[in-house]
């Protein structure tokens, strides 16, 4: 018998869109859940977007959606909604990235959905506190990356701020998310009691930021600088050799010291600045200067074998191309080759979790826009009268 992941047996049900909610529901899926992905008609918006073999069913859509299975609901009528809150009353789990105000007005509130199943676990991401006056602002990831401060931090060399090229924030809640879903079942276990689980972007992209660049803000003392002096240097950034890139990170005083001698700089191993984690990150643009300058003599291969020789952090600079050509990512299984059953050969990323015992699958393709309306209702008692109604009035096969 094949094992089954840890999250078997546990019913999510999604009402989320886009990114954000999607990822976290896919890695829930990944983890053994069963996921229901509860669509409008016209479906989650990201079935548009990208590249596509078939309308509704495009790449972004494609690689976010997997795990899951799709049913159409059409939450103006009032039937449709009742289905709706029949099968939140069966879930495990309750997931929506929707304004808590618009959550409210439709019933699908914590109050609200607790009282008939108090084991629910019911959780939102939304783009700021549940609790505070901005609680139902609309946000997206570039919002998010501009106020949470990630944009500056990544200004371009005309100090214009910039947005990293692609939906941070989206994702990383998308995975805070996940997590405080599990940690919350595993409350119920010990309660036998569902809770509310609230994510919000804003707070949690800076918690993130922060960790780096709070600096002497944790001593109370902000006014003597904030951020991280080492990763503002100019010199931070892939090596140029004399044919390519490379990466590389010395961090501690010991690999500093097999460091310098790789690079032909053994004289600076008596120069104070290179003498210790707090003089180096002082005098960061001279030490980040001086590497920037060696790596430039050499080929990217002799660097190679060179950094191994000394055991120093390093990699070479991957471009898109590049990493879906990567052997090593191939041999691991880290990408898969999969036969979606209506869109053809895909290339998935597998789950990069590892459990000994209840691992991770892909075990369904992502769906199309209301596949299993009439499976799941029919596992919700409805008659064959009653599926056909409903699918009938928006629901679709």
């Amino acid at each position: 018998m094949t094992a089954q992941g840890p999250l078997h047996g546990v019913r999510v049900v999604d009402l989320t869109t886009a990114v954000l909610g999607p990822v976290a529901t896919q890695h829930l899926g990944d983890l053994g859940a069963d996921v229901i992905k509860v669509e409008t008609p016209q479906g989650d918006f990201m079935r548009q977007l990208g590249p596509e073999r078939h309308p509704g069913m495009a790449a972004y859509f494609l690689h976010i959606n997997r795990n899951k299975r799709s049913v159409v609901l059409d939450l103006k009528q009032p039937a449709q909604r009742a289905v709706l809150l029949e099968l939140i009353a069966t879930a495990d789990v309750f997931v929506h990235n929707m304004r808590l105000g618009a959550a409210e007005r439709l019933g699908l509130d914590y109050a609200s959905l607790a009282e008939p199943n108090p084991r629910l676990v019911h959780a939102s991401a939304t783009g700021f506190n549940r609790d505070g006056p901005q609680r139902d602002r609309p946000a997206y990831d570039d919002i998010i990356q501009g106020e949470s401060g990630l944009a500056a931090l990544n200004a371009g060399p005309d100090g214009a701020p910039r947005y990293l090229p692609m939906a941070m924030c989206d994702k990383l809640v998308g995975q805070a998310l996940a997590s405080a879903i599990g940690m919350a079942l595993f409350a119920r276990e010990r309660t036998g009691f569902g809770q509310e689980v609230h994510v919000p972007m804003l707070e949690t992209m800076l918690a993130f930021n922060l960790v780096d660049h709070l600096w002497h803000g944790v001593l109370d003392e902000p006014e003597k600088g904030l951020g991280y002096p080492r990763m503002f240097t100019p010199h931070r950034r892939p090596y140029a050799t004399s044919d390519g890139y490379i990466c590389l990170m010395a961090t501690t005083d010991e690999q500093w010291r097999r460091l310098l001698p790789a690079l032909g700089r053994a004289d600076l191993l008596h120069d104070p600045r290179f003498s210790s984690v707090a003089q180096r990150t002082t005098h960061i643009d001279a030490v980040y200067g001086a590497i920037t300058q060696s790596m430039r003599e050499r080929s990217t291969a002799e660097w190679l074998q060179r950094l191994a020789e000394a055991d120093v952090p390093h990699g070479v600079l991957h471009t898109l191309q590049d990493i879906v050509a990567d052997p090593y990512l191939w041999d691991t299984g880290f990408f898969q080759r999969v036969q979606h059953p209506t869109e053809g050969r895909m290339i998935a990323t597998a789950p990069t979790t590892h459990f000994s015992a209840t691992p991770a699958s892909l075990r369904r393709s992502a769906p199309g826009l209301g596949q299993h309306t009439r499976e799941v209702l029919a596992e919700l008692g409805r008659s064959a009268v009653e599926i056909e109604a409903i699918c009938g009035a928006g629901g679709t096969a």
